[in-house]
């Protein structure tokens, strides 16, 4: 018989409840819902979250996404000019948007390795990876354009 051990200061090991008390805070089945609903989108503003856990109100889910962003459980970022869109933070991934359809896609962060490096190595600068998005068109956007 294996026992899963869980780090309750490693948010893939461990439940809300315990990654929750290891930092004094209290469980409440709102957090729990509203965690589950981004899990489940995979990438959600304020208000799909809202839509898809409607006996949570909006103002409690704001307050819940920014909570679960401050403990690590939780990164936002911006594809668009809108609302911030909420993912796991464990998630890593760069965000490419086309300008046209908002198709929005998921790509290694891997592929940024050397310009992180390069600007490290050249400015000393580090790249936050967890909120760069990169816009451009699309192929199908390319395809069916004229210009």
């Amino acid at each position: 018989m294996t026992h899963q051990h869980t780090d309750p200061h490693r948010p893939g090991t461990a439940s809300l409840a315990e990654w929750l008390r290891a930092r004094g805070m209290r469980m409440t089945p709102q957090r729990q819902l509203v965690l589950d609903a981004v899990r489940r989108l995979e990438h959600a503003t304020p208000d799909q979250v809202s839509e898809a856990v409607p006996e949570v109100d909006l103002t409690t889910v704001y307050r819940t996404l920014e909570t679960l962003e401050q403990i690590g459980l939780l990164a936002h970022t911006h594809l668009g000019h809108g609302a911030p869109s909420y993912r796991l933070a464990e998630d890593d991934h760069i965000h490419v948007v086309c300008h046209h359809c908002n198709t929005v896609v998921d790509v290694p962060s891997g592929l940024i390795d050397d310009l992180d490096r390069q600007l490290h190595d050249d400015r000393g600068f580090r790249l936050d990876r967890s909120h760069l998005t990169i816009f451009g068109t699309c192929a199908d956007c390319l395809a069916g354009r004229d210009d």
